[in-house]
């Protein structure tokens, strides 16, 4: 991040938001958001000033100290993102905070409860009123950061590895991207079986990190054919593949696995090649999509699954259950979020910038307000 300090914000739009109650009475305070105001590049999302209200029944209000930023939030400014309303629509699946006030019904919260909470979308603001089955109680000695870090990372690598992957010990994994969020995870949630042998793609500047974190082949997808490297070392190929890439990187996945082996692909980061939307690249990656018959899949003797966090929303006890066994990790120490850096709400487009040019190793973090730090990278 630079050291130079950043220029004063404007002063927040006004963004549509509830109205003030009926029947008099004082109106809300109002609060800062994120709202992306159009797709397109950095500078669609903007700071916004938007009215608050009371909880509903059944939800709670939650004064947010950290948000996740994801790869999904830059491929929904760039309009390639399904799971996200049209604009001008805040962003933002994960965040961490404070409860500060209970709708009628609550009864498993309390004001002051620290909480993560999950949401399709809408979740970057100073403040935001939940359904209470959206939040989950931040384990003892986690940050709000971490708690920012966990849920959405956390959740799809584990299923991806133990619902889907079914890791065991003395197998082998492929982790595409292992250097962002869901490869910090993925790799950190390998080391708790044993014997499990890591290849991760990364560019070189970030093998050192990786091998620290227990990725035992590191390999540099910008000068090298991945593929080739992980035949070198592992002729039969791997037993699992992670893929967030699409097109014909899918491909060359399933050629990657052994027999028995499993392919899970969770996303399409070959679609963002820069800042707006580029329709060769979106041309060439469904081209080259991947694409196999229950017939040849019989004869290859190998699975392919597909994983959308963001199509689980209604799974809330599922989904439960995986951050049950996510924090009792976290409270063994066998997992801790990574942090890259911290970066309040006026500073979105430079944390995204961050993201997409793929500078980043482990999560980038949105925070209302400004870190107290000069330096905004986290020590972990």
């Amino acid at each position: 991040m630079s050291a130079e300090p950043a220029p004063a914000p404007a002063a927040p739009e006004p963004a549509p938001g509830p109205e003030p109650p009926a029947g008099g009475g004082e109106a809300p305070a109002e609060h800062r958001t994120l709202v992306l105001t159009g797709f397109g590049g950095y500078d669609k999302v903007k700071v916004q000033a938007r009215r608050g209200a009371e909880p509903r029944p059944g939800e709670v209000s939650v004064a947010v100290r950290a948000c996740g930023l994801n790869f999904a939030d830059l491929m929904a400014r760039q309009g390639l993102y399904d799971r996200l309303p049209p604009p001008p629509v805040c962003p933002g699946m994960e965040c961490a905070g404070t409860v500060r006030a209970l709708g009628d019904g609550v009864r498993d919260r309390q004001v002051g409860d620290k909480v993560m909470v999950l949401a399709r979308s809408g979740l970057w603001q100073e403040v935001v009123n939940v359904p209470v089955s959206h939040t989950f109680p931040m384990p003892e000695g986690m940050s709000f950061e971490e708690a920012a870090a966990l849920l959405v990372n956390y959740i799809t690598a584990y299923m991806i590895l133990f619902d889907f992957g079914n890791l065991r010990p003395n197998q082998s994994v492929l982790i595409h991207m292992a250097a962002g969020g869901v490869g910090t995870a993925a790799i950190q949630l390998c080391k708790t079986v044993e014997n499990v042998t890591i290849f991760g793609t990364a560019s070189a500047s970030k093998h050192e990190t990786l091998k620290e974190s227990g990725v035992a082949h590191p390999i540099d997808y910008r000068t090298m054919d991945y593929a080739e490297e992980v035949r070198k070392i592992s002729p039969k190929g791997v037993d699992i593949v992670l893929d967030p890439l699409g097109g014909s990187d899918t491909s060359k996945a399933f050629n990657l696995l052994k027999p028995m082996g499993k392919l899970i692909t969770y996303g399409v980061a070959n679609l963002l090649t820069g800042q707006k939307k580029n329709l060769m690249a979106m041309a060439k990656t469904w081209w080259n999509q991947f694409s196999i018959t229950a017939l040849q899949l019989l004869h290859q003797n190998k699975a392919v699954c597909g994983y959308h966090l963001g199509y689980m929303d209604e799974e809330v006890e599922l989904l439960r259950s995986v951050v049950a066994k996510l924090v009792n990790l976290y409270s063994q120490g066998k997992i801790k979020p990574k942090i890259d850096s911290v970066w309040p709400f006026d500073q979105v487009a430079e944390a995204m910038k961050q993201m997409q040019e793929k500078k980043n190793v482990g999560k980038v973090i949105l925070v209302p307000e400004a870190p107290k730090e000069e330096s905004k990278k986290a020590e972990n």
